[in-house]
């Protein structure tokens, strides 16, 4: 009686746990509708803060996003940078968190002269990028398409009088001292194993006289320390006179 008991007991400890690759069948779940979720409705604090503010500003030959808190927007313009987008605004008597889109367009103007002529307003020198340019000698700051002209004239002229710099402009390679064994490799890629059989090809090629390309030749104090040894020649035995 007990062992018949064990045993039914052992096959619903099977059959629940699926022991023995034995599993339950899978009861197929409703799929449940997904209710889509309504759409954000813009609040009506942007609603009125966005309410007489222009949508696109045009700034030193760029088109700034009027939504753009200031110091964030000037920052699209090329040549300007955190530090000097932050001191124009401080120069020009507005506030760097202010939308760019809020400003008249008379503040506008005060910022392009305060961008066109930076130490007029006290904006420090060091902040430039253009600093005792070579052909007046002022210190100015270059932005947009000036910036772009100045950079390549800068590099035709390395190139012209054949400096460092220009050579290395010409030929494709790094200008500022950086190694070319890892990076700025060009062409195709070579394995182990194909750089071995173009090896062993070339030392097939070479003729008997010549040195295999990866072998070197020996120089010149190599040549000096081998001596070479005089052959001896026998010489015949003449006839004694009498």
């Amino acid at each position: 009686m007990q062992d018949s008991l064990t045993f039914i007991n052992i096959n619903l400890y099977i059959e629940k746990s699926g022991f023995m690759g034995m599993r339950k069948p899978k009861v197929e779940e409703k799929e449940e509708v997904k209710k889509e979720k309504p759409k954000e409705k813009i609040s009506e604090k942007k609603k009125k803060a966005l309410e007489g503010i222009r949508g696109i500003v045009r700034f030193a030959e760029v088109d700034l996003a009027g939504d753009r808190k200031l110091r964030n927007a000037l920052l699209q313009v090329k040549g300007v940078g955190k530090s000097l987008a932050k001191g124009m605004a401080t120069a020009a008597g507005l506030d760097s968190e202010a939308l760019i889109g809020s400003l008249n367009d008379e503040q506008m103007k005060k910022l392009e002269d305060v961008l066109k002529n930076p130490g007029k307003y006290g904006i420090p020198f060091h902040m430039l990028n253009r600093r005792s340019d070579p052909s007046t000698g002022e210190n100015r700051h270059l932005i947009s398409s000036e910036l772009i002209f100045a950079i390549k004239s800068d590099i035709d002229f390395m190139r012209k009088i054949h400096s460092y710099k220009g050579v290395r402009h010409e030929l494709g390679l790094p200008v500022r001292g950086q190694r070319t064994r890892s990076s700025f490799r060009t062409g195709g890629i070579m394995g182990v194993s194909k750089q071995k059989a173009a090896r062993a090809v070339a030392r097939k090629e070479a003729k008997p006289g010549e040195a295999a390309p990866t072998e070197k030749a020996p120089g010149k104090e190599e040549a000096k320390t081998k001596v070479e040894t005089p052959k001896t020649e026998k010489k015949e035995a003449k006839p004694e006179k009498k």
